[in-house]
C-alpha cells in the first residue's frame, strides 16, 4: 500500500518515519493519488527536487535536495516551504502564488540571498515549478526540479571581469565591427595609440581612419569574413589624429550567431618590430660591407698588384731596349685584369644589376662544351660525370653567366673533397606546380634544372642558412670572395629562376638551378675564326665618358683604324659638341655621367637635333632605370666594360654600317 515510499534512500527512510497525521497531509496511505506518485518520482531522482503541497505549503524533498538547504535539514521537512526560506520569502512568495494559481514557472537563473550556513551568502539556481491538481481537478500543490548553479554563475563573472581586465589593460586593439562599415565598440588602447576618442571613432566609417593604399586589402579581408572565413595575420596601417600611420598587424573572426551582421578582430602595433627589423637590416648591410674590405679588397690588391707591376715591368723593360720581354708581362697585366672583371660581374650579379645578353640556350650542349675545361679545373683527383635528360627544353639564358655559374659550383665541389671525390653534372626538365613553385620562390610552370653534386664533406643548415649571402665564405682569407653563390642566386633570380641547396654533413651536396622552359629552338653557336680588327673610313665618333684614361684609349684605337674621334668629360660637353653642327655618325657613352646628364639624357637630347643617330652605351653595370630596364629604341645599343679594344671596334664597324 505505501509501496511509492520503498527506497529513496536518506530522506526515503526520513518520510516514512515522519509522523504526517500532525500535519494537514494526514498519514501517507490517505494522500492523494499525485501526491503519492510525485513522491515515488521525487524519491527516486538524483537531481535536487521538492514538493510544496496541501493548504499549508508544506515540504517535501530528495536527497538531492539536501545539500541545497545545508543547515536547514532536517528540520525543514514538514514545515511550510516560506517558513524555511523566511529569509527569502519576498523572493519566492510571488512565484508560489502563481503556482498555485495554475500557472507553470520557470527560471534560468534566480539570484537568492540566503541564510542557509549560519550567514548570508548570494546563490543562484535554475528550476522549474510545476502545478499539480488533485482528484477534484484543483491546484493541491506544485513539483520543483532545480538545479544550483551558483559556482558556474561566479566563475563566469571571474571570466568576464578578467576578460574585461584584458579588454581595458591590453595595447592590443580589441574591437567589434559591422559589416555595414561602422565599430560597434572599442577598447582604451584605440584612444590611447591613435589620439582619437571613442565617440570619433565609432561616429565615423572605419574607412576614413584606414591608410588609403590599405582600403582594397581591407575590402578583400571584410569579403572573406561576411563569407564566413576567419583572416588571420593581414596588415593594415591606420591614421593617428595627427595623420601619422600605424602598422598594425590583425586577425579577425565573423561572429557565427545565426543573422548576426558583426564580427571581433584584435590588432598589435608592430611599428617596434618594424623597426628593430630594419635596425637588423642596417647591421647586417654593415657587416656586409665590412666583410667586402677584408675579403674582396684583399683579392683586388692582389690583382692590382700584378696589373702596375707588369705595366712598370713593361716600361722598364721598353727602356732597356729588352722588347721581346714586353708581351710575357703584358700578357700577365691583361689576365690580371680579366680577373679583375670577372670579380666585378660577380658583384654586379648577386645584386641582380649586371648586363646580361640572353639568347636561347641548349643547356646539354653547354655542360658538354665545358667538360674539358671543368676537368681541367677540377683536377685528376676528382671524377667528372654528366648525365644530361633525353628531349631537354632549351632555355633564354645568358649562357657566359650559365658557364662562370657551372664553374663556380664545381670549383666549390672541388674545395668540399680534399681527398678526392666525384661531381655529377645533371640536367632535366622539370615541372612546377602552385605548391612547389612558392617553394622555389618561382611561378608555376616548366623549368630546366642543373645540379651539380658532390660526394664532400657537406653543410650544416647554419652555412646552408648563409650561403647564398654575400661576402659569406668558409674558406680563409684570400682563398675565396664568398661571392660565387651570391652570383649564382643573382644570375638565377635575373633570369626568371631560383636556385636551392641540399645539404648533410659528411654526405655532400647538391646545388640546383631552375631556369625558365624557352618555347622555341635553342640558337647554335657561330664558330668565328680570328680575324683584324675592322677598319673605319673617316667617319666621326664622339666618346663621352668622365674617366680620362677610357676616353683616351678608345681614340687611340678608333684614330689608328681610320676613325675621326671626338672626347667629351660630361654631357654638357657632349652635347655642346653635337649642337655645334660637326657631323657625329656614332655617340659613344657612358651612362652614369657627373654634372646632372647621364648617358640615356644625353643621347635623348641628341636625337632631338641628330634623328636616327645610333648610340653605343658603354657602363660598368646596366643602370635598369636608366636604360628603361633594357628596353632601348631602335639604333641604341649596350657595352659593358670592361670590354677588348677589338670588340668595341667591331661593335662600332657594325652600327656605323648598320
Amino acid at each position: 500500500m505505501l509501496r511509492f515510499l520503498d527506497g529513496g534512500g536518506d530522506m526515503g527512510a526520513a518520510i516514512r518515519a515522519f509522523d504526517w497525521t500532525r500535519t494537514g497531509l494526514g498519514a501517507p496511505a490517505t494522500w492523494s493519488t499525485s501526491l503519492k506518485a510525485l513522491t515515488g518520482v521525487l524519491l527516486d531522482a538524483k537531481q535536487p527536487m521538492f514538493i510544496v503541497w496541501g493548504s499549508e505549503q508544506l515540504l517535501l524533498y530528495n536527497d538531492g535536495y539536501v545539500a541545497v538547504l545545508a543547515g536547514k535539514h532536517p528540520q525543514a521537512l514538514g514545515r511550510p516551504f516560506l517558513d524555511v526560506w523566511a529569509e527569502i520569502r519576498p523572493d519566492l512568495l510571488p512565484i508560489v502564488q502563481q503556482a498555485y494559481a495554475g500557472t507553470a514557472v520557470h527560471m534560468d537563473d534566480i539570484t537568492l540571498v540566503m541564510e542557509r550556513r549560519g550567514f548570508r551568502e548570494e546563490t543562484h539556481f535554475a528550476f522549474s515549478y510545476t502545478p499539480i491538481r488533485g482528484d477534484d481537478g484543483n491546484v493541491e500543490g506544485f513539483f520543483c526540479a532545480c538545479t544550483e548553479i551558483t559556482d558556474q554563475v561566479f566563475a563566469d563573472r571571474r571570466s568576464a571581469a578578467e576578460r574585461e581586465g584584458l579588454f581595458k589593460l591590453s595595447r592590443d586593439l580589441f574591437t567589434v565591427a559591422s559589416f555595414d562599415g561602422f565599430l560597434k565598440s572599442v577598447n582604451p588602447a584605440w584612444s590611447r595609440l591613435l589620439g582619437r576618442s571613442d565617440e570619433e571613432l565609432l561616429g565615423q566609417p572605419f574607412a576614413e581612419i584606414v591608410h588609403p593604399d590599405d582600403l582594397a586589402a581591407t575590402a578583400d579581408v571584410v569579403a572573406q569574413l561576411s563569407s564566413g572565413q576567419p583572416v588571420h595575420q593581414f596588415y593594415v596601417r591606420l591614421l593617428k589624429a595627427d595623420g601619422e600611420a600605424v602598422q598594425f598587424a590583425w586577425s579577425a573572426v565573423p561572429d557565427e550567431t545565426p543573422g548576426s551582421n558583426t564580427f571581433y578582430s584584435v590588432g598589435r602595433d608592430i611599428s617596434e618590430e618594424l623597426r628593430r627589423e630594419e635596425m637588423l637590416r642596417q647591421s647586417q648591410k654593415m657587416e656586409a660591407v665590412g666583410q667586402l674590405t677584408g675579403g674582396l679588397a684583399h683579392d683586388f690588391n692582389n690583382l692590382l698588384a700584378g696589373i702596375s707591376g707588369s705595366l712598370e715591368l713593361i716600361t722598364m723593360r721598353l727602356a732597356q731596349g729588352r722588347v721581346a720581354e714586353v708581351e710575357k708581362y703584358a700578357t700577365a697585366a691583361q689576365g690580371a685584369a680579366s680577373r679583375a672583371a670577372a670579380l666585378t660581374h660577380r658583384l654586379l650579379a648577386f645584386s641582380r644589376r649586371q648586363t646580361l645578353a640572353p639568347k636561347p640556350t641548349d643547356v646539354k650542349q653547354l655542360v658538354s662544351g665545358m667538360a674539358d675545361l671543368i676537368g681541367r679545373t677540377i683536377g685528376p683527383d676528382i671524377e667528372l660525370e654528366t648525365v644530361n635528360a633525353g628531349g631537354l627544353w632549351p632555355s633564354l639564358i645568358d649562357p657566359s653567366q650559365l658557364e662562370n655559374a657551372i664553374l663556380n659550383l664545381c670549383i666549390n665541389a672541388r674545395d668540399a673533397m680534399p681527398d678526392g671525390g666525384k661531381i655529377t653534372i645533371e640536367s632535366g626538365n622539370r615541372w612546377f606546380d602552385q605548391r612547389t613553385a612558392k617553394e622555389r620562390g618561382v611561378e608555376p610552370g616548366q623549368y630546366v634544372s642543373l645540379c651539380v653534386s658532390d660526394t664532400g664533406t657537406g653543410m650544416p643548415p647554419e652555412v646552408i642558412a648563409k650561403a647564398f649571402d654575400p661576402f659569406f665564405t668558409t674558406k680563409p682569407i684570400g682563398v675565396g670572395t664568398g661571392l660565387g653563390l651570391s652570383m649564382i642566386y643573382g644570375f638565377a633570380q635575373q633570369s626568371g629562376g631560383a636556385v636551392s641547396i641540399y645539404s648533410e654533413l659528411d654526405q655532400g651536396s647538391i646545388v640546383c638551378i631552375y631556369l625558365p622552359r624557352y618555347r622555341g629552338e635553342a640558337e647554335e653557336d657561330e664558330l668565328l675564326e680570328p680575324s683584324a680588327a675592322p677598319r673605319g673610313d673617316g667617319e666621326t665618333v664622339l666618346i663621352v665618358d668622365d674617366e680620362p684614361t677610357v676616353r683616351m684609349l678608345v681614340s687611340e684605337v678608333l684614330s689608328d683604324l681610320g676613325y675621326n674621334a671626338l672626347e667629351a668629360e660630361d654631357g654638357a660637353a657632349g652635347l655642346k659638341i653635337l649642337n655645334s653642327g660637326t657631323r657625329i655618325d656614332l655617340l659613344v657613352t657612358d651612362v652614369g655621367l657627373p654634372g646632372g646628364l647621364n648617358g640615356r639624357q644625353v643621347a635623348d637630347a641628341a636625337r632631338a637635333s641628330h634623328p636616327g643617330l645610333k648610340v653605343l652605351f658603354i657602363t660598368g653595370y646596366a643602370e635598369n632605370a636608366v636604360l628603361s630596364h633594357g628596353h632601348l629604341d631602335p639604333g641604341m645599343h649596350v657595352m659593358t666594360k670592361p670590354f677588348a679594344m677589338d670588340a668595341l671596334a667591331t661593335r662600332i664597324r657594325e652600327l656605323i654600317e648598320a
